[in-house]
């Protein structure tokens, strides 16, 4: 009886119910013959291309829609439904937006209020192109950071040294701030337009399938690090301590070193106010989460800790009383659009395509989650082209890559945003933010908008507790995860992310060059094929092998393939080969110098004399000796009998193999090779080989490749059960027909015992060689 409260699982159901099918066997060849195939229609590419450039009105309006999606959702908003959610929406996730773009101004390595146009202007250009209803598009960390890493390399604050004004020293140079930043805007704007230059040449060579190839263990290990990476170089601004600008290689831990290096010189009130703001921000996030099916509209926090913040720094007048860090000043309405320098194209053209592809990587995902659970789709080349678009018009106004923000999103999802309408009233707010309040905010602490930074971290840094999960799951991702995080940890995000790319391919190509394969047993009764090793009363049938490769065949595995091959049946048929030609050259030698006789019983030795084909076999072959064509040497034996001549000869106990292949999605010209080879080995030594279950492309594969130049196409079935069944008749038929020859045979030897005497009596005269050929047959 089960305890109290446990819970006992219910038996597993029974499915009733059998079937009987009865049909002929088939091979491909009667299957084809008896159904014939649909003749594909392969058309020129002159006529394909005339297809697509082919256009009428219904044509030219369904590509008008997927280049400007917005002709297709607009005139179908529901204004009476959705207007109202869109409009809360776009408030809240504005306000949001205002204080995450200036925060990201602080990763991206530019002064903070270009922070806010880049929360403004991609917004623009997306809400016309893009296809995604509910992402907010605008600055990311993880991109933020490899944006400031292009910047910082590329502009230095050793490049802006100038002498001292003060003459407290002789040599003393100070920073020229406002150089600086103005060319590190100019620096991020031209990153920016060339990252949206390749974008849009992706998306218009329609190769969004890109992303593809970034898997869900490499994107967590990737922005797992780059959330590392983002609260080191946040650490310091919270601390208000100063460090050199490390780039590259082990720039992370430079990095931390020389922050607890000087770590003496923390600001009290930059810490104190950054720290806070973590605690709380954290803590009414958690209670968001937790509470967000009772909570109609998420507490804006960051929001009210920003103003509340700006307040105190002003009332206490922090920067003069306790040098604190603070915003300082924030361009108050819009910059003219102007031309960034695009001579840098050439210093940052490497860090720009795993930028666009990190943020193409990003935007696609968020977007894919929201698009399944709303029920519509997201064109993946249209999101190319419109964040394209939307970076290079970014670029003109001093904007740094955009791309979507997890939580950001999440609070224009959450607050009830049902299309882009509320992403266009978002920028409105943003705007405001740039017209009006820009001055408002100078007297706010970085240290704060750091502390915002890292708040928002929590949910990659989470991301830490899927690995052991992941690991149960399967091994190979958890190691992809694991090796991309500290690789982009050590190495940098741009190399790390190519590292874990390489390793995940890499990994790839080793499960496909070294695939599973299973020996299969027949259920008894039934058509039903199974791993022997992995299923209990499993059926080996006599004188078979069925092997199921589970991979393509292609130049990288045909080793592999032949390896399983030899593994299952338990020989190597060259060596069996071989080993018979030795053989059979030996007792053709000794028949002829007389040493071995032919009589009714086989083979036997001459009494008195030496018989050398029983000296031991070293198992060392002459090639010279075994290059020998088989037709030179008709003499036929029953190999798995015992022979007269101790060479070691394998036995072979089987006689028919079976090749599942009904997961092997494609041949190359090397894979077809070595199926020839195989085919041809296997037969020199009396093995039929069998194909089952080709899909019909790799039949066709085989066609052009030659294969069936020399192979009949009925050793192809279209299932394991056809080919078995198939072998089983030609086996029973082959036991008749040599049980009849048996009998005509012995009823002619006792026809006439004086015609069995007489022929003992020539059997002497009979020559040795052809008595030999006659006899040594099965």
């Amino acid at each position: 009886m089960d305890a109290p409260g446990s819970r006992s699982e219910p038996p597993p159901r029974e499915h009733s119910g059998s079937y009987v099918v009865s049909r002929r066997v088939y091979s491909e060849l009667a299957f084809q013959l008896q159904h014939e195939r649909r003749r594909q229609e392969r058309r020129t590419p002159r006529e394909r291309l005339a297809a697509r450039c082919s256009c009428s009105r219904k044509r030219a309006l369904g590509m008008l829609k997927t280049i400007l999606p917005i002709l297709d959702w607009l005139p179908k908003y529901r204004i009476k439904e959705w207007l109202l959610s869109d409009i809360i929406s776009g408030v809240s996730t504005g306000l949001v937006g205002t204080l995450q773009g200036m925060a990201y101004a602080l990763l991206a390595a530019v002064p903070v209020g270009y922070g806010l146009y880049s929360a403004f202007f991609p917004i623009l250009t997306y809400f016309i192109f893009g296809t995604s209803r509910h992402i907010s598009v605008g600055p990311f960390p993880v991109v933020s950071l490899m944006v400031g890493s292009v910047v910082l390399t590329l502009a230095p604050d050793e490049n802006f040294l100038i002498p001292s004004s003060n003459g407290t020293a002789p040599n003393a140079t100070v920073i020229d701030s406002a150089a600086r930043d103005a060319e590190r805007v100019l620096i991020a704007s031209a990153l920016t337009l060339l990252v949206g230059i390749i974008q849009l040449v992706f998306g218009g060579l329609q190769i969004g399938f890109i992303v593809r190839y970034l898997a869900d263990p490499l994107i967590g290990g990737f922005t797992t690090a780059a959330a590392f990476q983002v609260l080191v170089s946040q650490l310091k601004i919270i601390l208000n301590v100063s460090t050199k600008n490390y780039n590259g290689v082990l720039s992370i831990i430079y990095t931390l070193v020389e922050i607890f290096q000087n770590i003496g010189n923390t600001n009290v009130a930059d810490f104190i106010a950054g720290l806070l703001t973590i605690i709380i921000c954290m803590a009414v996030k958690e209670l968001n989460d937790r509470f967000k099916h009772k909570i109609p509209v998420p507490i804006p926090i960051e929001v009210i800790v920003t103003i509340i913040a700006t307040a105190i720094s002003y009332g206490a007048n922090l920067e003069k009383n306790y040098n604190a860090g603070i915003v300082k000043s924030i361009p108050r309405g819009f910059l003219p659009p102007a031309l960034p320098p695009v001579s840098l194209f050439s210093k940052m053209l490497t860090a720009s395509f795993s930028i666009a592809v990190v943020a193409y990587a990003i935007a696609v995902s968020v977007g894919k989650v929201y698009a399944i659970k709303y029920d519509y789709t997201i064109d993946g080349n249209q999101e190319f082209i419109a964040f394209g678009i939307s970076n290079i018009f970014s670029g003109f106004f001093s904007c740094f890559v955009a791309t979507t923000a997890l939580s950001r999103t999440a609070v224009q999802e959450s607050t009830g945003g049902k299309t882009q309408v509320a992403g266009i009233l978002s920028a409105g707010v943003v705007m405001i933010a740039i017209v009006a309040l820009g001055k408002l905010l100078e007297p706010l602490q970085k240290s704060v908008l750091a502390a915002v930074v890292i708040a928002n971290l929590k949910g990659m840094f989470m991301q830490v507790c899927d690995v052991p999960h992941l690991w149960r799951q399967n091994k190979i991702d958890a190691v992809i995860w694991v090796f991309t995080c500290i690789m982009s940890i050590i190495l940098g995000l741009d190399l790390g992310l190519l590292a874990g790319l390489i390793f995940g391919l890499l990994t790839v190509v080793l499960r496909v060059q070294f695939p599973s394969w299973n020996g299969l047993g027949n259920i008894p009764s039934t058509d039903i094929y199974k791993s022997t090793k992995n299923y209990k009363n499993i059926e080996e049938l006599e004188g078979m092998k069925i092997i199921r490769f589970s991979s393509p065949i292609f130049y990288g595995n045909v080793d592999g393939f032949k390896k399983c091959i030899k593994s299952t049946v338990g020989f190597d048929a060259i060596r069996v080969y071989n080993k018979r030609l030795k053989a059979l050259r030996k007792i053709q030698k000794l028949i002829k110098k007389g040493q071995l006789r032919a009589t009714k019983n086989g083979i036997i030795s001459d009494a008195g004399s030496s018989n050398n084909a029983f000296e031991p076999d070293e198992d060392i072959e002459d090639p010279e000796e075994l290059d020998i064509p088989t037709k030179e040497i008709e003499i036929q034996v029953d190999w798995n009998s015992d022979i007269p001549v101790k060479v070691n000869v394998p036995r072979v106990p089987i006689h028919s193999l079976v090749l599942d292949c009904g997961a092997v999605s494609f041949l190359d010209v090397v894979g077809v090779r070595s199926l020839r080879v195989i085919v041809k080995e296997f037969q020199r030594i009396d093995v039929n080989v069998y194909f089952a279950s080709f899909q019909d492309h790799v039949i066709e594969k085989l066609e052009k490749c030659g294969f069936f130049n020399d192979n009949r196409k009925d050793i192809f079935f279209l299932t394991v059960h056809d080919a078995v069944l198939h072998v089983q008749n030609q086996v029973k038929s082959r036991e008749i027909q040599d049980s009849l020859l048996e009998t005509i045979s012995l009823i002619q030897d006792h026809k006439d015992r004086l015609d069995l005497m007489e022929a003992e009596l020539m059997e002497g005269d009979l020559s040795v060689e052809d008595e030999a050929m006659r006899r040594l047959a099965f």
